[in-house]
């Protein structure tokens, strides 16, 4: 069906390159967070995620129809920023701040937002999750290694051996193909916005628990992390998944 809908023109082959956005979001933050620090690349990368869930969901980008742009919804983005703000706030460092880098972890997290919604456009025709995630990786992987082709032959990089350590550091790809097929299905439901407010819960929750029974040294667990959480968790309940879909047009 996917095939058809590309060959009738019902969607525009473009937005196939979904994969792509993912594979400059992965360039943006290698870039940027060696400059800034995790926790400010966090804030601000959430704040362009939420601002264009706006967006996308108001446009009806994702293909499961027109989400308004309510005072709830933008009161539940702004406390998701905020609270992320609050779990990190005391890993910020004033001599991190550089407004360039700042803004580049804005659009990466724009490209998130709207990655996300033409996954799920994409989604929408596939009728499969998995193969939207497949396409996805086909692209961005694509994408990285035009990428790094570049680099290499700027003398900007040079090519290393993989790391060593256990079996399980490379898994992430895995998961990434199941983060990918559940979020193309996911936000057709319940649209970026939605998704990104619980999305950011999770991330929180999991960071807390790998604090807590896999500490990094020096590392422990703070106040400003768990405030964040439950904060995180009050932008979903004013947001809200009933809320989502009674505002879906």
């Amino acid at each position: 069906r996917l095939k058809s809908a590309v060959s009738s023109g019902e969607i525009p082959k473009i937005r196939l390159l979904a994969g792509a956005l993912g594979g400059a979001f992965v360039a943006l933050q290698t870039s940027v967070v060696p400059l800034i620090g995790v926790a400010l690349y966090s804030v601000a990368s959430i704040a362009g995620q939420s601002a264009v869930s706006l967006l996308v969901d108001r446009i009806g980008l994702t293909g499961g129809g027109v989400k308004l742009i309510s005072p709830r919804r933008i009161a539940a983005a702004f406390i998701t920023v905020i609270a992320v703000l609050v779990s990190v706030i005391d890993k910020l460092e004033a001599d991190n701040f550089q407004l360039f880098a700042l803004l580049l972890a804005l659009i990466a997290g724009a490209l998130v937002g709207v990655q996300r919604a033409l996954n799920g456009q994409i989604n929408e025709y596939s009728q499969n999750s998995y193969t939207t995630s497949l396409l996805n990786f086909i692209t961005g992987t694509s994408f990285l290694t035009l990428f790094i082709i570049i680099l290499i032959a700027l003398g900007r990089v040079e090519l290393q051996p993989l790391p060593g350590g256990p079996w399980w550091i490379y898994t992430g790809g895995v998961i990434g193909v199941i983060y990918i097929a559940a979020t193309s299905l996911i936000v057709q439901h319940l649209g970026v916005l939605t998704f990104t407010l619980f999305s950011v819960g999770g991330q929180l929750i999991a960071s807390l628990l790998l604090d807590i029974y896999s500490p990094t040294q020096g590392v422990s667990v703070s106040w400003y992390l768990v405030s964040g959480i439950a904060m995180t968790y009050i932008g979903v309940l004013v947001g809200g998944v009933r809320q989502s879909r009674l505002e879906r047009r």
